[in-house]
């Protein structure tokens, strides 16, 4: 009986062990697993993913799978210490480690941190390292399984002897204690046991699982890889004009049909082309001083109130400097922005006239294709109209009597599922400039007898040189005349087309002959007074 009563003496001064057992590595609040179940269940990719690894490796997987997407989309992830978690989910938690200790981390999580479908990006980026780290982790992964059944045994077992002491306690009778006594030895025997073997399974377990080959080059090329994948899809989505506020309004189907899209259009090899002209129209309309004519070369002195520079019309928000301001401008010696040469900018639409000929296909300098560069022009131009204000149409050609009208309203959205159809539309064929031109002027007509607006843009882009009829030509003029629109043409590699006697010489006011087309600067001007 000594020897029963120290067992159960030392048992009930051991120490609590039932600490709680977490399968997730990465700590994260019920709104964090709400936003992985809601993009889980948007996303095709993340549900295949999840079947395809937990059909090889086993339910832990789907843990995982979480831990990786909550580590990109979370600010500040932080993970759990390795004795606070469920031995089946060791690996997991070393998993984790290696992806979040990679000096590349940081900069994936700039790119994904509260971006549920970017953090969804990272993890799909990640799925071919995480099939290899799984399949190294084998041993591990089976080892800490065992660990799991040791738990529960052991969990068992303690239970087992609680229940026991509680019966003992309830015999009364001298056999009765005797048999109760033998009962409470043999489940106190078990549970010793139990506990033994689950810990020599951790022990075992937690070894294993910091040893699987490879894990931190794996998830060093892994987490790179991640970071240039959603980066890459932020920069052809900015190309195209899709801000992020517009991004994270978009549904996350939407949103993954748009990307494949643009990924793979015809288009898709030229996304930089076409992020570097938009930036370089942005860039040229910063330096376009409204209302005043010409391009900006510095400041003057005057009396001009329509181009006073901001630091003067400050004297005005100060009542001790508004007497200066009124002296000073009564002397004509108020600080004006200087500019010189250009004409005032339209009011009208602005309509892009874009050649699509089978010699758009040819390449000029870099590989871009003709096609491209006039296409990344032209996307710029309906940047700018937007800005302004202005309608903007384009017009499609190729042989006569072929054509295509997209029109983007001023007033109405511009969905990016319509510029996408715009630039990649192609028609094939020869050239008339008969065809595009006298659409053009139909519309600003309509456009003049609905609003009375006028002063339109008109940007003819080509690479071929073609006849006009004398009889167009004087219905072409009068039109012109009548409602005072512009012509720019833009001539892509055809000097012929572009020399002082062609015919578009005759349409246009302003042509000029584009041949390094890897230069968008060329039109930098034409955004400065279009």
């Amino acid at each position: 009986m000594d020897e029963l009563a120290t067992r159960v003496g030392a048992w009930l001064a051991r120490p609590a062990t039932t600490v709680e057992r977490h399968t997730a590595a990465v700590v994260a609040d019920r709104f964090d697993r709400i936003t992985w179940h809601d993009t889980y269940e948007q996303s095709a990719a993340l549900r295949d993913l999840a079947a395809e690894l937990g059909d090889r490796h086993g339910h832990h997987t789907a843990d995982l799978l979480t831990d990786v997407f909550l580590a990109a989309y979370k600010a500040g992830p932080r993970l759990r210490e390795p004795a606070a978690m469920d031995p089946s989910r060791l690996v997991n938690h070393q998993i984790m480690t290696a992806l979040t200790e990679s000096p590349e981390f940081t900069g994936l999580r700039r790119e994904t941190a509260g971006d549920p479908y970017a953090a969804a990006m990272a993890v799909l980026a990640q799925a071919g390292a995480l099939r290899g780290l799984l399949e190294r982790a084998r041993d591990a992964q089976e080892r800490g399984e065992r660990a799991k059944q040791a738990q529960r045994a052991a969990e068992a077992a303690a239970t087992a002897v609680d229940e026991t002491l509680q019966e003992a306690a309830e015999e009364a009778d001298e056999a009765g204690t005797a048999r109760a006594s033998d009962a409470v030895r043999r489940a106190i025997g078990t549970a010793e046991t139990a506990e033994a073997a689950e810990a020599a399974a951790r022990q075992a377990a937690r070894a294993a699982a910091t040893a699987v080959p490879g894990i931190r080059a794996t998830a060093r090329g892994a987490v790179a890889r991640a970071a240039e994948t959603v980066r890459q899809e932020a920069a052809l989505m900015r190309a195209w004009g899709v801000g992020s506020g517009e991004l994270e309004r978009m549904p996350f189907a939407e949103r993954a049909r748009l990307a494949e899209r643009l990924r793979t259009g015809r288009l898709a090899r030229w996304a930089d082309l076409i992020g570097r002209f938009r930036q370089m129209a942005s860039g040229e309309r910063a330096r376009k001083v409204e209302n005043a004519t010409g391009e900006l070369v510095g400041v003057t002195l005057g009396d001009d109130l329509s181009r006073v520079v901001p630091s003067e019309l400050a004297h005005l928000g100060l009542p001790e400097l508004r007497a200066v301001f009124a002296a000073r401008y009564a002397a004509g010696e108020l600080m004006l922005y200087d500019s010189r040469g250009e004409q005032t900018t339209g009011r009208g639409a602005i309509i892009a006239c874009v050649d699509t000929s089978h010699s758009m296909y040819e390449e000029g300098p870099g590989g871009i294709t003709r096609e491209a560069w006039s296409k990344a022009c032209a996307l710029a131009l309906l940047d700018q109209a937007r800005h302004a204000g202005r309608d903007f149409v384009g017009i499609l050609f190729s042989a006569p009597g072929r054509l295509q009208v997209f029109r983007f309203p001023a007033d109405e959205p511009a969905p990016v599922e319509r510029t996408v159809d715009f630039a990649e539309t192609f028609l094939g064929g020869g050239t008339s400039y008969q065809t595009p031109l006298s659409a053009a002027g139909e519309l600003l007509e309509a456009e003049f007898d609905d609003t009375a607006r006028m002063r339109g843009d008109i940007v003819m882009i080509t690479d071929d040189d073609c006849g006009v009829t004398e009889e167009w030509t004087r219905t072409w003029n009068d039109t012109r005349h009548r409602l005072g629109f512009r012509v720019f043409g833009l001539v892509i590699g055809a000097p012929r087309a572009a020399a002082a006697d062609s015919v578009l010489q005759a349409l246009c006011d302003n042509l000029r002959l584009i041949e390094d087309l890897t230069d968008v600067h060329t039109t930098a001007d034409l955004f400065r007074v279009i």
